[in-house]
């Protein structure tokens, strides 16, 4: 998982949370709020009444009465003041039960006592439990939605503050890592970001392939000296053996012995050269931008192993319809398909066949396939037959063939596929990549 999809999960998972405990905490704190203000409203309407009665009087409110009541229309308030008599104390507030008109009804009442003329009176200022929580739903939904709003609107701006954040990061795994090819000869321009720890990580990255570049250019200088250290004794060598090979009168086991040496230096210099040939492609000393005719290739490594054919009596048929012109390195192209045509007829039974056809894939890509008619690969084999030194039979061979097939064909960002059956054949198809190639005109 992406550490921008992690921190945008973690932030709604948290968020959510959050607003899972208000919303279940919210009837709470509504009704909580709502009794607050309804004594808050109970205070006020004291206050008005304590006012006017230092402004006119009690007998404003009592009119020659003993008491005083006073009801709105529907009961939801009312004030009544009587004679206290010999109760006493401050201010309270509860909720209470009355009866009025012989109904019961639940009031939140305050009670206050003062004196008037050396008399203690009752002040109760009541409202309806009803008329308080009235307005708790509306006031609960209107919460939900605007905290849904407010949810939905900072986990898209921290969608786009995580992306924001992070982009960095991603412009140095695209740029620095995925970007580039080895051997890193290219220049990367310092990340753009204010983030010291992005900074501080394009720099070490920087630095590490500036290492490895640096022991890229000391391994293809080695492999420039080992070419020569190594193929000048070989060739000293081979040349001595051919010229024991011309003295008169020598021995028929001295001459076996010289053969067998002969072979053996023949194949310590084949070995030689593959393997420098890998280490040059995989070193990139080869140019991959020559433009040539596909079909005309292959033409020229059907014809410079027509002789092989002919001994093992192999039947190879050419179906290449399409004339494709390909923009790579056309001496490498061309030892790709000489050593799978080549494998075809080592591995191939006496009188078999071998074909030669292209395919067009679905999405566009062109594929060469070269099938046989041969031994075929054991399925457990199969994923290790292009590592070096893996043969696919016994006999001749160096087991480097389809090693250098694998690494020439990753060079040109081609693609391999292998399908065999034992003791049937195999059908190795070259899938090239869209860029690199086109149709032939004319």
């Amino acid at each position: 998982m992406e550490l921008r999809t992690k921190l945008t999960l973690y932030i709604t998972l948290s968020k959510l949370a959050v607003v899972t405990l208000f919303v279940l905490a919210l009837p709470f704190l509504v009704d909580r709020i709502a009794f607050q203000y309804n004594d808050f409203y109970l205070r006020e309407q004291k206050k008005k009444v304590l006012e006017v009665i230092g402004k006119n009087g009690l007998e404003y409110y009592l009119a020659g009465e003993m008491d005083y009541g006073s009801y709105t229309m529907l009961k939801e308030e009312y004030i009544s003041i009587e004679p206290a008599g010999l109760r006493a104390g401050g201010d309270t507030i509860a909720t209470v039960r009355r009866v009025v008109e012989n109904d019961t009804l639940t009031y939140r009442v305050l009670t206050h006592i003062f004196s008037d003329k050396d008399t203690p009176y009752i002040l109760e200022v009541g409202k309806t439990a009803a008329t308080i929580g009235q307005y708790n739903r509306p006031l609960q939904k209107m919460a939900i939605y605007v905290l849904a709003g407010l949810l939905f609107t900072t986990v898209l701006l921290d969608l786009i503050y995580t992306r924001v954040l992070l982009r960095p990061l991603g412009d140095i795994i695209r740029n620095q890592l995925l970007g580039r090819k080895f051997p890193f000869k290219d220049v990367v321009p310092p990340v753009k970001t204010t983030s010291g720890d992005f900074r501080y990580l394009d720099s070490s990255i920087s630095g590490l392939m500036e290492r490895v570049r640096e022991a890229f250019d000391k391994e293809r200088e080695f492999t420039a000296n080992a070419s020569h250290e190594l193929m000048t004794p070989i060739s000293i060598l081979q040349h001595k053996i051919e010229n024991l090979m011309l003295e008169e009168g020598m021995e028929e086991q001295t001459e076996a012995r010289l053969v067998a040496m002969m072979n053996t230096v023949h194949r310590l210099r084949k070995i030689v050269q593959s393997l420098l040939l890998i280490s040059r492609i995989e070193n990139d000393q080869f140019p991959r931008d020559e433009e040539f005719a596909l079909a005309d290739l292959l033409e020229e490594v059907v014809e410079e192993l027509r002789h092989r054919l002919e001994d093992k009596q192999l039947q190879l048929k050419m179906e290449v319809k399409g004339a494709m012109v390909i923009n790579m390195n056309r001496d490498l192209i061309f030892q790709l398909f000489h050593n799978l045509v080549n494998n075809a007829i080592r591995y191939n039974r006496p009188g078999g066949d071998i074909c030669i056809r292209d395919l067009r894939g679905k999405d566009g890509r062109y594929a060469i396939i070269v099938e046989d008619t041969g031994i075929g690969i054991p399925e457990h084999s199969i994923s290790a037959i292009f590592e070096r030194f893996r043969k696919l039979g016994a006999g001749e061979g160096l087991g480097l063939g389809l090693s250098i097939v694998a690494t020439i064909a990753k060079y040109h960002d081609i693609s391999l596929e292998v399908d065999s059956v034992e003791g049937k054949g195999s059908a190795f198809t070259v899938w090239f990549p869209l860029t690199g190639m086109k149709k032939a005109t004319g």
